[in-house]
């Protein structure tokens, strides 16, 4: 039957994964980090996950799909109650970590100086022609990373000027504001910090369409932490 049903732009999609949670019929999952359409019959067209899509990759559509099958929806919803594991926004997952090992001695114990070189870190608040912009090289940090990695000050924000944020909490699209910051500025370099979970995937994307439309060519790097506080890529 031809009905309406939502579209995904998979272009336009940052990954925060908030239209998988607003989407109550489970219609919506995260895939690779993009936001798919998991079933048609699923997607009763009410489109409560457009106003959670912060990049406006959401639109409706009419076209061929199977009608919205309400039992069936139940049924998925009742399986979830039950299940064991987690569904869902991978970010949103509960775990616990073993910290009961004593530290290694070449751990660095008392006061640790801070590395913060400026203020304000947050990106929605940092003035786009700060003077500490000239001459910096740039981390741009996913919120979660200074609370996962131990040592993220020495290793990380040691001589960079430091922009924090989280694109699925700030539900804004990063990535103008940071061309503006590049685009400006005499940066030297970019250090692009997330975690691994898909939301994650919005902070990449944003820094990564600023050095695109900077129209500079910065070396720059992508690292991701695990959640429990590992380098997986760099």
């Amino acid at each position: 039957m031809i009905r309406k049903i939502i579209q995904i732009d998979q272009e336009k999609c940052n990954g925060c994964g908030a239209c998988a949670q607003a989407c109550h019929e489970g219609a919506i999952g995260m895939v690779e980090g993009k936001a798919v359409l998991l079933r048609d019959d699923y997607c009763d067209g009410l489109g409560d996950c457009l106003p959670a899509c912060p990049t406006g990759a959401i639109t409706f559509v009419e076209r061929e799909a199977a009608p919205y099958d309400k039992k069936a929806v139940q049924e998925n919803q009742r399986s979830k109650q039950t299940a064991p594991v987690h569904s869902g926004c991978p970010g949103h997952q509960m775990r616990t970590f073993d910290r009961t090992a004593p530290l290694s001695p070449s751990v660095p114990q008392g006061d640790i100086p801070s590395q913060l070189g400026q203020w304000p870190c947050q990106i929605k608040l940092a003035p786009v022609n700060a003077p500490y912009f000239q001459g910096a090289k740039l981390l741009i940090a996913a919120d979660c990373t200074a609370y996962a990695y131990a040592n993220f000050h020495q290793e990380f924000m040691r001589g960079k000027i430091t922009l924090i944020g989280c694109p699925k909490l700030d539900g804004v699209d990063y990535s103008e504001k940071l061309t503006q910051i590049l685009k400006t500025n005499d940066i030297q370099s970019v250090t692009i910090l997330r975690m691994e979970v898909p939301c994650c995937g919005g902070l990449e994307a944003a820094a990564k369409t600023a050095l695109q439309n900077s129209g500079k060519f910065l070396p720059w790097q992508v690292v991701t932490l695990s959640v429990d506080g590992r380098i997986l890529d760099r």
